[in-house]
C-alpha cells in the first residue's frame, strides 16, 4: 500500500526485495516464528513456496512494466 502510494506520488522506486526469501534463524525468535516465502522443512532441507511467495508472484506480474 505505501509503496504503491509512493510512486503514485512520483516516488522512483527501482526495486522492492522481501523480508526474508526463506524461513530462517531470527536472533529474538530462534527457528520458532516462520516468516518468509518458502517454508523449509528443517530436517530434509525441502522448499516448498509457501502462499505468500504466490502471492508476490502475481504483484511482481502486475506491476511490471509491459
Amino acid at each position: 500500500m505505501h509503496l504503491q502510494r509512493a510512486t503514485a506520488d512520483g516516488v522512483p522506486v527501482r526495486g522492492y526485495f522481501p523480508w526474508s526469501l526463506l524461513d530462517n534463524f531470527e536472533w529474538a525468535d530462534g527457528y520458532g516464528t516462520r516468516f518468509g516465502l518458502v517454508h523449509v522443512d528443517y530436517a530434509t532441507q525441502k522448499r516448498t513456496p509457501k502462499l505468500s511467495a504466490a502471492f508476490y508472484r502475481e504483484v511482481i506480474a502486475r506491476n511490471a512494466p509491459a
